[in-house]
């Protein structure tokens, strides 16, 4: 498939180059229509020139799934020509102007309109580009989408899994004893409760079992009953079995499933093992022991302020600390999104698809510049820094995921099907950015310049740089960030 793209490729580029050097056509009339046509091909032969290492860099992770300090070297090395890219080819050429029309300098653009308005424009289109792009980016997500790469996933299903023990959290407040644990010993206690679930009708504990346990109620309803009479429900966001972490007596009632239940369970040698490190609680637990504790004790409005106090306290202590998403959480939430590979073909396509067309708008400022001096060639039409820049990050994106999408149990033409039909995209992402250009005012290619450029620079801050700072650490991501942004620096010198 790779070899069938490049070879596409390659073919497109000899008739272009031999199309654009060619003589005048016969008549005026096909000159101009041939005129329109011939760069709008050149435009979409750019866009997939930047991402035909889309599907390269995927072939390459499937085949040698290179070492987490090789993926986040590249990854940032991806980043830093990117930003370079985006520096240079978007906002440097449009601040210049407006600083030396500030100046009483050349005065108005050479493509027309206002410098100035053409900088408000790109300041304007990059807050939106970047709005825009969290947006997208969180409703496709939702959907599965952040299984596209290491950085979306662990970002999502950690901030999932700190919303999950905040939760928690607010019910651990309303047990009196538990808030007796100062705030940073709640990492210890965060790390030892795991999700459990029970189907409908099944058994959670006999009356006369072994007191080892405790429950918070996520989701569901439990009936307690004893003797073959029920003694009341409990529901979502209530505790199940806290008194065995004091006694480990045997259970006085039976546990039974209502409905589907979805739990927190906390074993009592992990909770003795908190107790252990923490005076407080054991102090706590001493004075407890010997007093029977209400199951439906109600708070006065001074222990709801104290647990709503302890709760908020035990959540900032977590931010620091959560760990990150195990492989088997990963699976499991590829199994809850049955959209997911489509999720992540768009999440995928906004990441990559903006740079696309910034490569037609791009291509047009410079053919209209070299059209002043006699119809061009297509070598002297490329943005060669901001082709590079795209298809430098491109490259390592791609790979990354597609050893993450191969983990997923994603089989091989299915990974490079995805990753090939966006080559095709950003082909026609090249020719709409050339299109809509020549259609309207500059002022208004700026501002859609801006909004590529703001959802380019908020996907490498959110994504790109989170992820190689994941898979190697800052001290390697450093340097590959700054290599990455020289390299794309010196392709300025094949434009001079």
């Amino acid at each position: 498939m790779i070899r069938a793209v490049t070879g596409l490729l390659l073919v497109l580029a000899v008739a272009c180059a031999v199309y654009g050097e060619s003589p005048a056509h016969a008549t005026a009339a096909a000159a101009s229509t041939s005129f329109a046509f011939k760069y709008a091909v050149w435009a979409s032969l750019l866009g997939a020139m930047a991402s035909v290492s889309l599907p390269a860099g995927a072939l390459l992770g499937i085949v040698w799934k290179p070492k987490t300090g090789v993926t986040a070297a590249m990854i940032a090395f991806g980043g830093g020509a990117l930003l370079a890219a985006l520096s240079l080819e978007l906002v440097a050429p449009t601040a210049m102007s407006a600083v030396e029309h500030g100046a009483g300098g050349a005065g108005d653009n050479p493509h027309g309109g206002s410098p100035v308005a053409a900088m408000m424009a790109l300041l304007a289109g990059s807050v939106v580009g970047g709005v825009l792009f969290v947006t997208l980016d969180q409703i496709i997500s939702a959907h599965g989408g952040y299984l596209r790469k290491s950085a979306t996933t662990i970002t999502y299903l950690a901030r999932r899994r700190k919303q999950r023990i905040e939760r928690m959290l607010q019910r651990l407040a309303q047990i009196e004893f538990l808030r007796s644990i100062p705030p940073e010993h709640v990492q210890m206690l965060v790390e030892y409760v795991r999700p459990v679930a029970f189907a409908t009708g099944e058994r959670i504990f006999s009356e006369g079992d072994r007191g080892d346990r405790m429950f918070f109620l996520e989701q569901g309803e439990v009936a307690l009953s004893r003797g073959g009479v029920e003694l009341k429900a409990l529901g979502a966001g209530e505790v199940l079995g806290e008194i065995a972490l004091l006694t480990g007596s045997p259970r006085t009632a039976q546990a039974v499933t209502r409905t589907r239940v979805v739990a927190i369970a906390l074993l009592k040698e992990d909770f003795d093992r908190v107790r252990k490190a923490s005076p407080e609680l054991e102090a706590a637990i001493a004075q407890l022991a010997s007093q029977r504790l209400e199951e439906n004790r109600q708070m006065d409005a001074a222990a709801a302020r104290a647990a709503e106090e302890w709760a908020e306290q035990a959540a900032d202590a977590l931010r620091q600390g959560l760990s990150v998403p195990t492989p088997q959480e990963v699976r499991q939430a590829a199994d809850e999104h049955s959209g997911a590979p489509l999720a992540i073909w768009l999440g995928n396509f906004i990441d990559g698809i903006p740079g696309s067309f910034v490569i037609g708008s791009s291509f047009l400022a410079i053919l209209v510049e070299k059209m002043a001096h006699g119809a061009p060639g297509f070598t002297e039409i490329i943005p060669y820094t901001l082709i590079a820049g795209l298809f430098l990050s491109n490259f390592p994106e791609a790979m990354a995921s597609s050893v993450g999408m191969r983990d997923q149990g994603w089989r091989v033409p299915r990974i490079l099907g995805m990753w090939a039909s966006l080559v095709v995209m950003a082909a026609v992402g090249g020719v709409v950015g050339y299109s809509l250009g020549a259609e309207v005012s500059h002022t208004v290619v700026v501002g859609m310049e801006g909004i590529a450029a703001g959802a380019m620079l908020t996907m490498i801050a959110q994504a790109m740089i989170p992820e190689a700072v994941h898979l190697g650490g800052a001290s390697i991501v450093g340097p590959s960030t700054l290599a990455g942004f020289l390299s794309a620096v010196a392709f300025k010198l094949l434009e001079a």
